[in-house]
């Protein structure tokens, strides 16, 4: 077998060759950890591993390190094992510490490529757990071209309150229920204990769960790893988890062999398979965020408008939380994403030509996948799907977004929405207005300042539309922000507005009880006042001074682009 030992020579010299003394230093402190002599001439694998104890979305990520270190030294490598950062959105939501969420996207990335690239790594195998590992476990490969391979921590399971499904969704909404006395202190405590059973990430088809199926469908994960549950019910790594960490392993070696690289897999075909299984399943509008970043550093070109061009074509099949009645969990077991994948290509909706990390093209994957299974309500069959193409995610343009926003409709059949702008300079203040019942039936929220530069960091307005809902209004009033929405988030929500109103856009002069109109049929979002009026606001704006004059935030909101540009930072 050719040796797969193809870079990181660097760093630890070749046997008898020129470089073995000079980097004897290295081999030296290598020694100290372990190493001996046979590892110096096995390639290395860097093993991202972001594990942490205070979230479920990651906390068992350190036994899947642990596992898939063991399978490389079987297969002959050794593993270089190391921790990122991890920012989770359902408990950071609602404060301050959510403007990070977006922003460790960036770290983690970042984080990898200092680590695989400082080491001279041979190759990458990167775990991920949540919202944002799953993109940042990516940017890395896709920007140096690494050869590399993905593997999603897994959904957890559903918690079971009252006889029905829990999960993390349930509780926010159960606080705007609470606010407004619809449910007891008993009733609300009982839902906030039972909501998450153990490790695993959200198990709707939350920006998680939406993430690692757009992953599989991009090609960097294996067929059904998205899909398979994170632990049992004794909270135990599952027995599907353990062999997709070493089924895994095996495939990383295979695309070694093969030296087949990250931007063989990730072309503009994948990238239009990957948006086409979000469109279909019902996913997070943050997948057009994560999936424009991963575009970007591929280098493939990918815009807004790529995203209503593959809608065009595709209809909503699945039915999950929030906005329907099941969890990744209940996928999994009629098949998981490739046997959604199948239909849609039988369909001739995704590409089937496209090359995988299997080392095999997408329809030589999906040759054994399972059929469509009859007599099941969690995903609709093509034919008979529960709405036509063009009514999940939607993209806005208009004199409110000139560079363009997103709407979830979720199958919703909304046709226009007209009502007086309540104005909010951050989230909290429009939590406190919607608890304090000041919201009223036709409203239009405006939360602004919450964009990637002006918040920084665009957090997710989870908490103000989970109330909306808890409270019933999601049917009657609309919230649009330039800040994100979680992929737990249902209701007549505008995210993503662009440009933002830090940088001067035109939510940014929004005033309280102008008129704000949403039209589903022109595809607009607009601010319905005068464009002398507008102008003239405009004059008297005065750009705000970064919020943060130190650290993280304020150099991510220094590099930042656009929203609708992916937020990227390179």
């Amino acid at each position: 077998m050719k040796s797969l030992k193809n870079r990181s020579n660097q760093l630890t010299g070749t046997p008898g060759g020129k470089d073995w003394i000079k980097r004897a230093p290295a081999r030296a402190m290598m020694r100290a950890v372990g190493f001996t002599d046979e590892d110096f001439t096995k390639p290395l694998i860097a093993v991202a591993c972001p594990a942490i104890n205070i979230t479920p979305c990651n906390a068992h990520i350190e036994d899947l390190g642990k596992i898939v270190g063991a399978e490389i030294e079987k297969q002959g490598g050794k593993p270089i094992v190391f921790g990122t950062p991890v920012v989770t959105d359902g408990e950071t939501m609602g404060m301050e510490g959510m403007k990070y969420s977006l922003v460790s996207r960036e770290l983690i990335a970042d984080c990898i490529e200092m680590m695989q690239e400082s080491y001279a790594t041979d190759a990458s195998f990167t775990l991920a757990g949540c919202d944002k590992t799953i993109p940042g476990a990516l940017i890395p490969l896709a920007r140096n071209n690494s050869i590399g391979i993905t593997l999603y921590g897994g959904t957890i399971l559903p918690g079971i309150g009252n006889g029905k499904d829990l999960n993390i969704v349930s509780v926010f909404e159960a606080v705007g229920a609470a606010g407004v006395g619809k449910i007891t202190d008993e009733e609300f405590h009982r839902i906030e204990c039972n909501a998450c059973p153990g490790n695993g990430a959200c198990g709707g088809m939350y920006t998680a769960n939406t993430m690692a199926s757009a992953i599989e469908a991009l090609g960097m994960s294996l067929p059904g790893s998205a899909s398979h549950p994170a632990v049992d019910r004794e909270n135990k790594i599952s027995e599907k988890k353990k062999k997709d960490c070493m089924e895994s392993v095996a495939a990383l070696f295979h695309l070694m062999e093969k030296g087949i690289h990250a931007r063989d897999i990730m072309t503009r075909k994948a990238f239009e398979n990957a948006i086409a299984v979000v469109l279909a399943l019902g996913g997070s509008t943050n997948a057009v965020l994560h999936l424009l970043s991963l575009a970007h550093e591929a280098e493939v070109s990918l815009t807004l408008d790529d995203f209503t061009e593959v809608a065009k074509n595709v209809p909503l099949l699945g039915n999950f939380s929030p906005f329907g009645s099941y969890m990744m969990e209940h996928l999994d077991n009629i098949g998981g994403i490739p046997m959604v994948m199948k239909m849609l290509l039988k369909e001739d909706l995704i590409h089937g030509d496209c090359l995988t990390v299997s080392g095999k093209t997408v329809a030589e994957n999906l040759k054994e996948a399972p059929d469509f299974p009859e007599d099941q309500k969690i995903i609709a069959h093509v034919k008979k799907p529960f709405a036509s193409p063009e009514h999940h995610i939607v993209v806005l343009y208009g004199t409110l977004a000139l560079e363009g926003a997103v709407i979830k409709l979720s199958g919703k059949e909304l046709d226009k929405h007209t009502g007086p702008a309540r104005v909010f300079d951050k989230e909290e203040d429009a939590l406190d207005a919607i608890l304090a019942k000041k919201i009223k039936k036709g409203d239009v929220i405006i939360i602004r300042n919450e964009g990637p530069k002006g918040g920084p960091g665009m957090r997710e307005m989870l908490s103000p539309s989970s109330a909306l809902m808890g409270a019933g209004l999601g049917k009657d009033v609309a919230l649009i922000t330039d800040g994100r929405f979680s992929g737990g988030t249902h209701g007549i929500m505008v995210g993503h507005v662009s440009p933002e109103a830090h940088v001067g856009g035109p939510i940014g002069l929004v005033e309280e009880g102008d008129s704000i109109t949403i039209d589903l049929t022109r595809r607009v979002v607009d601010i319905d006042v005068d464009a002398k009026v507008l102008e003239e606001r405009k004059r008297k704006w005065k750009r705000p001074n970064f919020k943060y004059k130190r650290g993280v935030l304020a150099k991510y909101a220094k590099l930042v682009s656009s929203a609708s540009k992916g937020a990227v930072t390179s």
